[in-house]
């Protein structure tokens, strides 16, 4: 074998030699066992207040942010109150996937409270 071509050689397993002993290890870390779960669990605790225990005022509060921050919601025409620990969408929309997305937003917002939906669907497009 001459020099130049030992100095390929080298060259190519310099490189491919990480390369290799790392899918390597990848593929034995995919077959690995895992530990057992001892008996004791540990819960992370959220920062963010559960909406359980948030006042009908910062419910509402929460949801209309909701609604407005949406970049693909068009929240002119919604209001929002909270009645009784329930959450009512009164006003139009412009089409169902804009009903859709407001009983979704609404939802996630509100947590655990349930989203009563008193909401119209008004042809035309947005004015």
């Amino acid at each position: 074998m001459n020099t130049s071509r030992k100095k390929r050689i080298l060259i190519i397993s310099a490189y491919l030699g990480p390369a290799l002993y790392g899918l390597a290890g990848f593929a034995g870390a995919q077959n690995a066992v895992s530990p057992p779960v001892s008996g004791s669990v540990s819960v992370a605790v959220s920062a963010t207040p559960d909406a359980a225990a948030l006042s009908d005022g910062k419910i509402a509060e929460r949801v209309k942010a909701a609604l407005h921050a949406d970049p693909y919601f068009y929240d002119q025409h919604v209001t929002v109150s909270v009645e009784q620990g329930v959450v009512v969408l009164r006003g139009f929309v412009f089409s169902s996937w804009d009903l859709r997305d407001a009983l979704r937003i609404a939802g996630k917002a509100a947590g655990d409270r349930r989203v009563v939906d008193n909401l119209s669907i008004k042809q035309g497009g947005r004015r």
